[in-house]
């Protein structure tokens, strides 16, 4: 009877805690979403984003709605240009802004050497994508935990044509 009695408590407190942290996960989405906003110079409301995972690490794809809005891609590329700039350099502060300090995978980005992952930017007719790889299993997992994470707070939109190709063992 004690047995079953601690098991019930047990099942309880954790069937509370899972609750809580569900209710607690839109208001910490719309935190970020914020944050995110106060640090990119484009408009989030405007634009589709994608994290997509490689063998190697992944991709990010950012796009405007909207293929005509010249302005939002100028500024996506803008700052996608300039970010591939500070990842290259060790420099996650954007990131930190907009996610904390304790993002999944982050801590070990930062303390990659510099030629450890390579951060690729590409300008595309409606946006642009940087492309981020390692040949170092360890980094591979931290990317790939870090695009988890950028996933679940900022969301993984559907761009078609933009995640099909590079799901192929060579990305």
């Amino acid at each position: 009877m004690k047995h079953s009695l601690l098991i019930l408590i047990g099942m309880l407190f954790f069937s509370s805690s899972t609750l809580a942290a569900e209710q607690a996960a839109p208001k910490h989405i719309d935190e970020v979403r914020h944050r995110t906003q106060q640090v990119v110079p484009f408009s989030v409301e405007q634009t589709r984003q994608t994290f997509s995972k490689t063998v190697h690490g992944g991709v990010q794809h950012v796009v405007a709605k909207s293929a005509d809005d010249t302005k939002q891609i100028k500024l996506i590329q803008t700052h996608l240009q300039k970010i591939a700039s500070e990842f290259r350099k060790g420099d996650f502060s954007a990131t930190e802004r907009m996610h904390g300090a304790d993002m999944p995978g982050l801590a070990r980005l930062k303390r990659a050497q510099i030629d450890d992952i390579r951060y690729e930017y590409k300008p595309l007719a409606d946006g642009g994508q940087i492309h981020f790889s390692s040949e170092y299993p360890q980094l591979v997992q931290a990317l790939h935990e870090w695009f988890d994470a950028q996933a679940t707070e900022h969301g993984n939109d559907s761009i078609p044509g933009h995640t099909q190709h590079h799901s192929t063992p060579a990305d």
